[in-house]
Protein backbone atom coordinates (compact mmCIF):
# COMPACT_ATOMS: atom_id res chain seq x y z
CA UNK A 1 0.00 0.00 0.00
CA UNK A 2 1.42 3.40 -1.00
CA UNK A 3 2.19 5.79 1.83
CA UNK A 4 1.01 9.35 1.17
CA UNK A 5 2.34 12.22 3.26
CA UNK A 6 1.28 15.86 3.39
CA UNK A 7 4.34 17.94 2.54
CA UNK A 8 4.30 21.51 3.87
CA UNK A 9 6.74 22.51 1.13
CA UNK A 10 4.41 21.53 -1.73
CA UNK A 11 1.13 21.89 0.22
CA UNK A 12 -0.19 18.56 -0.99
CA UNK A 13 -0.08 14.86 -0.21
CA UNK A 14 2.73 13.05 -1.97
CA UNK A 15 3.60 9.39 -2.37
CA UNK A 16 6.58 8.70 -0.13
CA UNK A 17 9.81 7.89 -1.94
CA UNK A 18 12.84 7.53 0.35
CA UNK A 19 16.05 9.27 -0.63
CA UNK A 20 17.84 5.94 -0.15
CA UNK A 21 15.87 2.71 -0.74
CA UNK A 22 15.17 0.90 2.52
CA UNK A 23 16.30 3.81 4.68
CA UNK A 24 14.53 6.74 6.35
CA UNK A 25 16.32 9.77 7.83
CA UNK A 26 14.43 12.01 10.26
CA UNK A 27 15.30 15.28 12.00
CA UNK A 28 12.87 16.73 14.55
CA UNK A 29 13.23 20.04 16.36
CA UNK A 30 13.48 19.30 20.07
CA UNK A 31 12.77 21.30 23.21
CA UNK A 32 14.45 24.31 24.73
CA UNK A 33 15.02 22.88 28.23
CA UNK A 34 14.21 25.79 30.53
CA UNK A 35 11.12 24.22 32.16
CA UNK A 36 9.31 20.89 32.47
CA UNK A 37 7.81 19.59 29.18
CA UNK A 38 4.26 20.71 28.45
CA UNK A 39 1.58 18.94 26.41
CA UNK A 40 2.55 20.99 23.36
CA UNK A 41 6.01 19.42 23.61
CA UNK A 42 4.62 15.93 24.06
CA UNK A 43 2.49 15.98 20.92
CA UNK A 44 5.20 16.14 18.20
CA UNK A 45 7.45 13.61 19.95
CA UNK A 46 4.63 11.08 20.34
CA UNK A 47 3.72 11.61 16.68
CA UNK A 48 7.30 11.10 15.49
CA UNK A 49 7.66 8.07 17.73
CA UNK A 50 4.68 6.55 15.91
CA UNK A 51 6.12 7.49 12.50
CA UNK A 52 9.45 5.91 13.49
CA UNK A 53 7.65 2.73 14.57
CA UNK A 54 5.65 2.72 11.33
CA UNK A 55 8.74 2.66 9.13
CA UNK A 56 10.44 0.03 11.25
CA UNK A 57 7.29 -2.07 10.88
CA UNK A 58 7.74 -1.73 7.12
CA UNK A 59 11.23 -3.19 7.48
CA UNK A 60 13.08 0.09 6.88
CA UNK A 61 16.23 1.28 8.64
CA UNK A 62 15.46 4.50 10.51
CA UNK A 63 17.94 7.18 11.61
CA UNK A 64 16.20 9.61 13.96
CA UNK A 65 17.83 12.80 15.27
CA UNK A 66 16.28 15.27 17.74
CA UNK A 67 18.14 18.23 19.19
CA UNK A 68 18.12 20.09 22.49
CA UNK A 69 18.46 23.87 22.23
CA UNK A 70 20.50 24.14 25.41
CA UNK A 71 21.84 27.67 24.75
CA UNK A 72 19.01 30.19 24.63
CA UNK A 73 17.77 33.47 26.12
CA UNK A 74 15.03 31.69 28.11
CA UNK A 75 17.56 29.29 29.64
CA UNK A 76 19.94 32.12 30.52
CA UNK A 77 17.13 34.19 32.09
CA UNK A 78 15.78 31.24 34.11
CA UNK A 79 19.26 30.28 35.32
CA UNK A 80 20.02 33.86 36.34
CA UNK A 81 16.81 34.04 38.39
CA UNK A 82 17.76 30.81 40.19
CA UNK A 83 21.37 31.83 40.64
CA UNK A 84 22.74 28.73 38.88
CA UNK A 85 24.68 28.15 35.66
CA UNK A 86 22.83 27.91 32.36
CA UNK A 87 24.17 24.42 31.67
CA UNK A 88 23.05 23.11 35.08
CA UNK A 89 19.52 24.36 34.47
CA UNK A 90 19.44 22.94 30.95
CA UNK A 91 20.72 19.59 32.22
CA UNK A 92 17.98 19.44 34.85
CA UNK A 93 15.21 19.92 32.30
CA UNK A 94 16.78 17.61 29.73
CA UNK A 95 16.54 14.90 32.39
CA UNK A 96 12.93 15.96 33.08
CA UNK A 97 12.21 15.54 29.36
CA UNK A 98 13.57 12.00 29.37
CA UNK A 99 11.55 11.03 32.44
CA UNK A 100 8.28 12.30 31.00
CA UNK A 101 8.81 10.84 27.53
CA UNK A 102 9.86 7.47 28.97
CA UNK A 103 6.58 7.34 30.90
CA UNK A 104 4.68 8.11 27.68
CA UNK A 105 6.51 5.23 25.95
CA UNK A 106 8.32 7.57 23.57
CA UNK A 107 11.37 5.58 22.62
CA UNK A 108 14.81 7.19 22.63
CA UNK A 109 15.98 8.39 19.22
CA UNK A 110 19.41 7.70 17.76
CA UNK A 111 21.00 10.99 18.84
CA UNK A 112 20.10 14.04 20.91
CA UNK A 113 22.69 16.65 19.84
CA UNK A 114 22.95 19.91 21.76
CA UNK A 115 23.89 23.40 20.64
CA UNK A 116 26.72 23.62 23.19
CA UNK A 117 28.14 20.35 21.91
CA UNK A 118 28.25 21.46 18.27
CA UNK A 119 29.67 24.96 18.43
CA UNK A 120 32.50 24.25 15.99
CA UNK A 121 30.13 22.90 13.35
CA UNK A 122 27.97 26.01 13.75
CA UNK A 123 30.95 28.38 13.48
CA UNK A 124 32.22 26.54 10.38
CA UNK A 125 28.80 26.81 8.72
CA UNK A 126 28.54 30.54 9.46
CA UNK A 127 32.06 31.11 8.11
CA UNK A 128 31.24 29.34 4.86
CA UNK A 129 28.01 31.30 4.41
CA UNK A 130 30.03 34.51 4.76
CA UNK A 131 32.60 33.26 2.24
CA UNK A 132 29.83 32.40 -0.25
CA UNK A 133 28.29 35.87 0.04
CA UNK A 134 25.15 34.77 1.87
CA UNK A 135 26.03 36.38 5.21
CA UNK A 136 27.77 39.51 6.47
CA UNK A 137 29.37 40.74 9.71
CA UNK A 138 28.29 43.86 11.61
CA UNK A 139 30.00 44.76 14.91
CA UNK A 140 30.55 41.14 15.90
CA UNK A 141 27.09 40.01 14.80
CA UNK A 142 26.60 37.89 11.68
CA UNK A 143 23.41 38.11 9.61
CA UNK A 144 22.08 35.97 6.79
CA UNK A 145 21.16 38.01 3.73
CA UNK A 146 17.69 36.87 2.64
CA UNK A 147 18.06 38.73 -0.66
CA UNK A 148 21.01 36.47 -1.51
CA UNK A 149 18.72 33.43 -1.50
CA UNK A 150 16.28 33.60 -4.39
CA UNK A 151 13.82 31.01 -3.00
CA UNK A 152 13.36 32.64 0.41
CA UNK A 153 9.72 32.19 1.47
CA UNK A 154 9.13 28.93 -0.42
CA UNK A 155 8.27 26.87 2.67
CA UNK A 156 5.87 29.32 4.30
CA UNK A 157 4.42 30.59 1.01
CA UNK A 158 5.38 34.18 1.78
CA UNK A 159 7.00 36.78 -0.44
CA UNK A 160 9.91 38.90 0.68
CA UNK A 161 7.99 42.06 -0.23
CA UNK A 162 4.99 40.98 1.83
CA UNK A 163 7.15 40.06 4.79
CA UNK A 164 8.92 43.42 4.69
CA UNK A 165 5.62 45.32 4.54
CA UNK A 166 4.10 43.33 7.37
CA UNK A 167 7.16 43.16 9.63
CA UNK A 168 6.32 43.94 13.23
CA UNK A 169 9.85 43.91 14.56
CA UNK A 170 12.14 46.74 15.44
CA UNK A 171 14.15 47.52 12.35
CA UNK A 172 17.89 47.20 12.93
CA UNK A 173 19.42 49.79 10.63
CA UNK A 174 22.63 47.79 10.54
CA UNK A 175 20.86 45.05 8.55
CA UNK A 176 20.73 45.18 4.76
CA UNK A 177 17.12 43.99 4.76
CA UNK A 178 14.59 43.99 7.64
CA UNK A 179 14.12 40.19 7.34
CA UNK A 180 17.82 39.35 7.57
CA UNK A 181 18.30 37.08 10.58
CA UNK A 182 21.13 36.47 13.05
CA UNK A 183 23.51 33.56 12.53
CA UNK A 184 25.85 34.68 15.31
CA UNK A 185 25.22 37.16 18.15
CA UNK A 186 27.98 39.06 19.95
CA UNK A 187 28.10 38.38 23.67
CA UNK A 188 26.34 40.61 26.18
CA UNK A 189 27.77 41.11 29.69
CA UNK A 190 27.15 38.13 31.96
CA UNK A 191 26.05 35.79 29.15
CA UNK A 192 27.80 32.55 28.14
CA UNK A 193 29.98 32.96 25.06
CA UNK A 194 32.26 31.09 22.68
CA UNK A 195 35.26 32.39 20.75
CA UNK A 196 34.70 32.88 17.02
CA UNK A 197 36.37 34.68 14.09
CA UNK A 198 33.90 37.55 14.73
CA UNK A 199 34.53 37.81 18.47
CA UNK A 200 32.97 36.34 21.57
CA UNK A 201 29.35 35.32 21.11
CA UNK A 202 26.82 32.56 20.64
CA UNK A 203 24.69 31.22 17.78
CA UNK A 204 21.40 32.58 16.54
CA UNK A 205 18.43 30.27 16.95
CA UNK A 206 18.08 28.92 13.40
CA UNK A 207 21.65 27.94 12.52
CA UNK A 208 21.88 25.20 15.15
CA UNK A 209 19.41 22.84 13.44
CA UNK A 210 21.05 23.33 10.05
CA UNK A 211 24.47 22.47 11.45
CA UNK A 212 23.31 19.42 13.39
CA UNK A 213 21.00 17.97 10.74
CA UNK A 214 23.75 18.33 8.13
CA UNK A 215 26.33 16.65 10.37
CA UNK A 216 24.22 13.58 11.13
CA UNK A 217 21.97 13.23 8.08
CA UNK A 218 23.82 14.98 5.27
CA UNK A 219 22.14 16.87 2.45
CA UNK A 220 18.76 15.88 1.05
CA UNK A 221 17.39 13.73 3.88
CA UNK A 222 13.81 12.49 4.11
CA UNK A 223 11.92 14.23 6.93
CA UNK A 224 12.10 17.37 9.00
CA UNK A 225 9.41 17.77 11.65
CA UNK A 226 8.12 20.15 14.27
CA UNK A 227 5.12 22.20 15.26
CA UNK A 228 3.26 24.46 12.83
CA UNK A 229 4.56 27.48 14.73
CA UNK A 230 8.07 26.64 13.50
CA UNK A 231 7.27 26.93 9.77
CA UNK A 232 8.11 30.63 9.91
CA UNK A 233 10.61 31.89 10.68
CA UNK A 234 12.57 28.92 12.07
CA UNK A 235 12.16 26.34 9.31
CA UNK A 236 12.02 28.94 6.55
CA UNK A 237 15.39 30.21 7.71
CA UNK A 238 16.73 26.68 7.97
CA UNK A 239 15.87 26.06 4.32
CA UNK A 240 17.63 29.25 3.25
CA UNK A 241 20.86 28.80 5.20
CA UNK A 242 21.11 25.03 4.61
CA UNK A 243 20.58 25.22 0.85
CA UNK A 244 22.84 28.26 0.57
CA UNK A 245 25.53 26.40 2.52
CA UNK A 246 25.32 23.08 0.65
CA UNK A 247 24.04 24.09 -2.77
CA UNK A 248 21.69 21.12 -2.39
CA UNK A 249 17.97 21.60 -3.10
CA UNK A 250 15.78 20.44 -1.53
CA UNK A 251 17.80 19.98 1.62
CA UNK A 252 14.76 18.17 3.07
CA UNK A 253 12.41 16.04 0.95
CA UNK A 254 9.31 16.16 3.20
CA UNK A 255 8.43 18.83 5.75
CA UNK A 256 5.89 17.52 8.28
CA UNK A 257 4.26 19.86 10.82
CA UNK A 258 1.77 19.07 13.56
CA UNK A 259 -1.10 21.36 14.57
CA UNK A 260 -1.36 23.50 17.68
CA UNK A 261 -2.62 22.37 21.06
CA UNK A 262 -5.60 24.52 22.02
CA UNK A 263 -7.62 24.99 25.19
CA UNK A 264 -11.26 25.83 24.54
CA UNK A 265 -10.24 26.50 20.91
CA UNK A 266 -7.57 29.05 21.99
CA UNK A 267 -3.90 28.33 21.37
CA UNK A 268 -2.18 27.19 24.54
CA UNK A 269 0.29 29.77 25.84
CA UNK A 270 1.83 30.94 29.09
CA UNK A 271 0.55 34.47 28.54
CA UNK A 272 -3.04 33.21 28.51
CA UNK A 273 -2.50 31.10 31.60
CA UNK A 274 -3.73 27.93 29.85
CA UNK A 275 -0.39 26.15 30.00
CA UNK A 276 -0.30 22.47 31.08
CA UNK A 277 2.82 20.57 32.09
CA UNK A 278 2.86 16.87 31.31
CA UNK A 279 3.92 15.98 34.85
CA UNK A 280 0.83 17.74 36.21
CA UNK A 281 -1.46 15.94 33.76
CA UNK A 282 0.09 12.59 34.71
CA UNK A 283 -0.73 13.26 38.36
CA UNK A 284 -4.38 12.72 37.38
CA UNK A 285 -4.31 10.56 34.24
CA UNK A 286 -2.29 7.49 33.31
CA UNK A 287 0.45 7.94 30.68
CA UNK A 288 -1.24 5.72 28.09
CA UNK A 289 -4.45 7.74 28.44
CA UNK A 290 -2.55 10.91 27.48
CA UNK A 291 -0.82 9.14 24.60
CA UNK A 292 -4.15 7.69 23.41
CA UNK A 293 -5.74 11.16 23.69
CA UNK A 294 -3.03 12.78 21.56
CA UNK A 295 -3.18 10.10 18.87
CA UNK A 296 -6.98 10.22 18.71
CA UNK A 297 -6.69 13.47 16.72
CA UNK A 298 -4.94 13.64 13.34
CA UNK A 299 -1.53 15.21 13.79
CA UNK A 300 -2.20 18.15 11.44
CA UNK A 301 -5.45 19.12 13.18
CA UNK A 302 -5.67 21.32 16.29
CA UNK A 303 -5.76 19.26 19.49
CA UNK A 304 -8.26 20.77 21.92
CA UNK A 305 -7.24 19.95 25.48
CA UNK A 306 -9.54 19.64 28.47
CA UNK A 307 -10.10 17.36 31.47
CA UNK A 308 -13.42 16.34 29.93
CA UNK A 309 -11.79 15.18 26.70
CA UNK A 310 -9.07 13.36 28.63
CA UNK A 311 -11.75 11.60 30.67
CA UNK A 312 -13.48 10.52 27.45
CA UNK A 313 -10.13 9.21 26.17
CA UNK A 314 -9.61 7.33 29.43
CA UNK A 315 -12.96 5.57 29.02
CA UNK A 316 -12.20 4.65 25.40
CA UNK A 317 -8.68 3.41 26.16
CA UNK A 318 -9.94 1.40 29.14
CA UNK A 319 -12.59 -0.22 26.93
CA UNK A 320 -9.94 -1.26 24.43
CA UNK A 321 -7.41 -2.45 27.03
CA UNK A 322 -10.09 -4.34 28.98
CA UNK A 323 -11.24 -6.17 25.84
CA UNK A 324 -7.70 -7.44 25.28
CA UNK A 325 -7.25 -8.37 28.92
CA UNK A 326 -10.59 -10.22 29.03
CA UNK A 327 -9.78 -12.15 25.86
CA UNK A 328 -6.41 -13.19 27.26
CA UNK A 329 -8.11 -14.48 30.40
CA UNK A 330 -10.56 -16.49 28.30
CA UNK A 331 -7.68 -18.05 26.37
CA UNK A 332 -5.98 -19.10 29.65
CA UNK A 333 -8.98 -21.13 30.79
CA UNK A 334 -8.51 -24.89 30.69
CA UNK A 335 -12.20 -25.78 30.92
CA UNK A 336 -13.04 -24.46 27.44
CA UNK A 337 -12.95 -26.43 24.23
CA UNK A 338 -12.45 -24.97 20.78
CA UNK A 339 -15.52 -24.79 18.58
CA UNK A 340 -15.88 -24.07 14.86
CA UNK A 341 -14.65 -20.80 13.40
CA UNK A 342 -16.85 -17.72 13.63
CA UNK A 343 -17.04 -16.05 10.17
CA UNK A 344 -18.12 -12.73 11.73
CA UNK A 345 -15.03 -12.57 13.96
CA UNK A 346 -12.69 -13.58 11.13
CA UNK A 347 -14.22 -10.91 8.90
CA UNK A 348 -13.88 -8.29 11.65
CA UNK A 349 -10.16 -9.08 12.01
CA UNK A 350 -9.55 -8.80 8.26
CA UNK A 351 -11.60 -5.62 7.88
CA UNK A 352 -10.00 -3.90 10.87
CA UNK A 353 -6.45 -4.70 9.75
CA UNK A 354 -7.20 -3.36 6.27
CA UNK A 355 -8.82 -0.18 7.62
CA UNK A 356 -5.97 0.36 10.07
CA UNK A 357 -3.27 0.00 7.41
CA UNK A 358 -5.18 2.26 5.01
CA UNK A 359 -5.53 4.93 7.69
CA UNK A 360 -1.84 4.87 8.58
CA UNK A 361 -0.85 4.96 4.91
CA UNK A 362 -2.98 8.08 4.47
CA UNK A 363 -0.70 10.66 6.08
CA UNK A 364 -0.34 8.73 9.36
CA UNK A 365 -4.01 9.13 10.28
CA UNK A 366 -3.80 7.71 13.79
CA UNK A 367 -7.28 9.04 14.64
CA UNK A 368 -8.89 6.92 11.94
CA UNK A 369 -6.61 3.98 12.73
CA UNK A 370 -7.69 4.03 16.38
CA UNK A 371 -11.39 4.30 15.54
CA UNK A 372 -11.08 1.22 13.32
CA UNK A 373 -10.05 -0.86 16.35
CA UNK A 374 -13.36 -0.51 18.15
CA UNK A 375 -15.38 -2.47 15.60
CA UNK A 376 -13.13 -5.46 16.19
CA UNK A 377 -13.26 -4.83 19.96
CA UNK A 378 -17.05 -5.08 19.94
CA UNK A 379 -17.05 -8.34 17.95
CA UNK A 380 -14.26 -9.76 20.14
CA UNK A 381 -16.24 -8.97 23.29
CA UNK A 382 -19.19 -10.92 21.91
CA UNK A 383 -17.00 -13.92 21.12
CA UNK A 384 -15.46 -13.82 24.62
CA UNK A 385 -18.88 -13.72 26.25
CA UNK A 386 -19.90 -16.79 24.24
CA UNK A 387 -16.69 -18.58 25.23
CA UNK A 388 -17.09 -17.68 28.90
CA UNK A 389 -20.55 -19.27 28.88
CA UNK A 390 -19.10 -22.49 27.46
CA UNK A 391 -20.88 -22.04 24.12
CA UNK A 392 -20.03 -24.98 21.88
CA UNK A 393 -19.69 -22.55 18.97
CA UNK A 394 -17.04 -20.47 20.74
CA UNK A 395 -14.15 -19.68 18.41
CA UNK A 396 -10.98 -19.81 20.56
CA UNK A 397 -8.70 -19.71 17.52
CA UNK A 398 -10.54 -16.65 16.25
CA UNK A 399 -10.28 -14.97 19.65
CA UNK A 400 -6.53 -15.60 19.69
CA UNK A 401 -6.16 -14.15 16.19
CA UNK A 402 -8.23 -11.08 17.12
CA UNK A 403 -6.20 -10.45 20.30
CA UNK A 404 -2.91 -10.78 18.41
CA UNK A 405 -4.15 -8.34 15.76
CA UNK A 406 -5.30 -5.77 18.34
CA UNK A 407 -2.06 -6.04 20.30
CA UNK A 408 -0.01 -5.66 17.12
CA UNK A 409 -1.89 -2.53 16.06
CA UNK A 410 -1.94 -0.88 19.48
CA UNK A 411 1.75 -1.58 20.05
CA UNK A 412 2.51 -0.09 16.63
CA UNK A 413 1.02 3.11 18.07
CA UNK A 414 3.17 2.76 21.17
CA UNK A 415 0.14 2.01 23.35
CA UNK A 416 1.02 -0.49 26.08
CA UNK A 417 -2.03 -2.68 26.64
CA UNK A 418 -0.44 -4.21 29.73
CA UNK A 419 -1.12 -1.00 31.63
CA UNK A 420 -3.76 -1.51 34.31
CA UNK A 421 -7.30 -0.35 33.48
CA UNK A 422 -8.52 2.79 35.25
CA UNK A 423 -10.22 1.04 38.19
CA UNK A 424 -7.10 -1.01 39.00
CA UNK A 425 -4.86 2.04 38.78
CA UNK A 426 -7.22 3.97 41.05
CA UNK A 427 -7.23 1.06 43.53
CA UNK A 428 -3.41 1.10 43.65
CA UNK A 429 -3.41 4.84 44.37
CA UNK A 430 -5.96 4.35 47.13
CA UNK A 431 -3.94 1.50 48.69
CA UNK A 432 -0.79 3.64 48.65
CA UNK A 433 -2.64 6.54 50.31
CA UNK A 434 -4.13 4.28 52.99
CA UNK A 435 -0.77 2.66 53.72
CA UNK A 436 0.83 6.09 54.12
CA UNK A 437 -1.87 6.98 56.64
CA UNK A 438 -1.55 3.68 58.55
CA UNK A 439 2.24 3.82 58.69
CA UNK A 440 2.01 7.42 59.84
CA UNK A 441 -0.24 6.36 62.75
CA UNK A 442 2.18 3.54 63.61
CA UNK A 443 5.13 5.93 63.54
CA UNK A 444 3.29 8.33 65.88
CA UNK A 445 2.66 5.43 68.28
CA UNK A 446 6.35 4.48 68.19
CA UNK A 447 7.40 8.08 68.93
CA UNK A 448 5.07 8.02 71.98
CA UNK A 449 6.66 4.67 72.94
CA UNK A 450 3.22 3.09 72.62
CA UNK A 451 4.74 -0.21 71.53
CA UNK A 452 1.52 -2.17 72.01
CA UNK A 453 -0.35 -0.06 69.41
CA UNK A 454 2.63 -0.03 67.02
CA UNK A 455 2.95 -3.83 67.22
CA UNK A 456 -0.81 -4.27 66.86
CA UNK A 457 -0.78 -2.26 63.60
CA UNK A 458 2.24 -4.20 62.32
CA UNK A 459 0.68 -7.57 63.17
CA UNK A 460 -2.64 -6.59 61.64
CA UNK A 461 -0.96 -5.59 58.38
CA UNK A 462 1.03 -8.83 58.36
CA UNK A 463 -2.19 -10.81 58.73
CA UNK A 464 -3.55 -8.89 55.71
CA UNK A 465 -0.49 -9.83 53.63
CA UNK A 466 1.49 -6.61 54.14
CA UNK A 467 5.06 -6.74 55.45
CA UNK A 468 6.43 -3.60 57.17
CA UNK A 469 10.19 -2.99 57.21
CA UNK A 470 11.73 -0.27 59.39
CA UNK A 471 14.75 1.49 57.88
CA UNK A 472 16.86 4.58 58.68
CA UNK A 473 14.84 6.41 56.00
CA UNK A 474 11.53 5.43 57.60
CA UNK A 475 9.10 2.51 57.37
CA UNK A 476 8.56 0.72 54.06
CA UNK A 477 5.96 -1.82 53.08
CA UNK A 478 5.49 -4.54 50.53
CA UNK A 479 3.04 -7.33 49.78
CA UNK A 480 4.14 -10.68 51.24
Amino acid sequence: MELKIYNTLTREKEVFQPVEPGKVKIYVCGVTPYNHPHIGNARPFIIWDVIHRYFERQGMQVTHIQNFTDVDDKIIDAATKEGISWDKLAGRYIEAYYQVMDSLNVRRVDRYPTVSGHMQEIIDMVARLIAKGHAYVVDGDVYFSVQSFESYGQLSGRTLEGMEAGARVEVDERKRHPMDFALWKSAKPGEPFWESPWGKGRPGWHIECSAMSYKYLGCGFDFHGGGSDLIFPHHENEVAQSEAFTGCSPFVRYWVHNGFVTVNSEKMSKSLGNFFLVKDILAHFRPMVLRFFILSTHYRSPLDFSDERLTEAEKAWTRLATAIKTAREVLKRTDLTAGPGDPELAKAVTTTCEEYEAAMADDFNTALAISSLFGLTKTLNGACQAAAKGDAKADLAGIRQAVEALVDMTEALGLKVEEAPANEAADEKMVAALMALILGLRQTARERKDWATADSIRNGLQAAGIVVEDSPQGPRWKRS
